[in-house]
């Protein structure tokens, strides 16, 4: 199984065009995206200079919705399956847009080209040392994309706080207002969300959660090491376990057989929300699913895998999962 397909299949479980060139690159004025020279220090620790600031923009799909968060329209967007489905992209309005691709690891270059990109914005994902959309596995074709314009992006795997304002950094050099009101706003929204969260865990001293992707094969148990939003609610407090043995060459998970799911005895089950439905009934319906006390209690909650980037979204994910924590049982395992 290819190195992506691990990440998402085990992730996204059993889940499964084109617009207009005539968008713009930013909704920032000309004469603000105008200037330069411009540099920005990506995810991979190389500093990208150019005489001029980008204004036509391709981005991966969560990053092209953390910079449309902050006002900052990409030309092109490339996504890992059907826009509909994806949590980043769903709800936005992307007219005027043109969509590059709606399947992992195909992306439409020859479109791309046509778009007359100066920059492209994706994730450094550290552990394949590559960006999203440009791993090791994916078409040679696709791989193109990066011949076309300069890479940069912010690295996955220390702390969705620190990938948002990452983000809020790159969408500023582009040109963006920052202080605008509903970018405050967000931040209020996360900052009281957290506050939420840190009494929650407080309250549930002894509480462990464990992260996992239930697949018909395995069930993958996520390692906080490469999930930033698990460093993070380790970080505020919660007793999140790290898996004692991940993977070797692709260390994002322990993978679990079925025969051996009871391993890990958390109190709270954090199921990755990319494909919750489909990750719950493949997890019930495996003979062993009810040998975890948490998943025979029914003590699960949706968790946000490796899609959050702004502070709007962090905000509405730690409420959720503050609600769960203030109902779990910290002595049920």
């Amino acid at each position: 199984m290819s190195q992506f397909s691990r990440r998402a299949v085990a992730a996204f479980g059993a889940l499964l065009l084109a617009g207009s060139m005539a968008a713009c690159g930013s909704s920032a004025s000309d004469d603000d995206a105008a200037g330069g020279p411009w540099s920005f220090k990506s995810g991979n620790g190389e500093t990208v200079k150019l005489d001029t600031t980008p204004k036509r923009i391709i981005a991966s799909g969560a990053e092209a919705a953390a910079l449309i968060s902050f006002g900052i329209r990409p030309v092109g967007i490339y996504a890992t399956g059907p826009i509909k489905d994806d949590a980043n992209l769903k709800d936005l309005d992307l007219k005027g847009i043109t969509i590059l691709s709606e399947t992992w690891g195909e992306i439409d270059v020859e479109k791309a080209a046509t778009l007359n990109p100066d920059l492209i914005v994706a994730d450094w994902w550290p552990a394949e040392k590559a960006y999203s959309g440009l791993e090791e596995s994916v078409k040679a074709s696709s791989k193109k994309l990066a011949e076309l314009a300069p890479v940069v992006g912010i690295a996955q795997g220390e702390s969705i706080e620190s990938l948002a304002k990452g983000y809020e950094k790159l969408a500023e050099s582009l040109g963006a207002d920052v202080d605008d009101p509903e970018i405050a706003a967000d931040k209020k929204a996360f900052e009281d969300s957290l506050a939420a969260f840190k009494k929650a865990v407080a309250d549930k001293p002894g509480l462990s959660v464990a992260a996992v992707s239930p697949a018909d094969d395995l069930l993958y148990v996520a390692n906080p090491k490469y999930a930033p939003e698990l460093l993070d609610f380790q970080k505020w407090g919660l007793d999140v376990i790290n898996p004692d043995n991940p993977d070797k060459g692709f260390p994002y998970w322990e993978n679990l057989s079925w025969e051996n799911a009871d391993k890990y005895q958390p109190d709270l089950l954090l199921i990755d929300d990319r494909a919750y439905e489909t990750s719950l009934k493949t997890g019930e319906k495996q003979p062993t699913w009810n040998s975890i006390k948490a998943a025979k209690a029914k003590a699960y909650v949706s968790w946000p895998a490796y899609w959050m980037h702004t502070y709007g979204e962090y905000a509405e994910q730690l409420t959720q999962l503050t609600a769960a924590i203030e109902k779990a049982d910290a002595d049920l395992a």
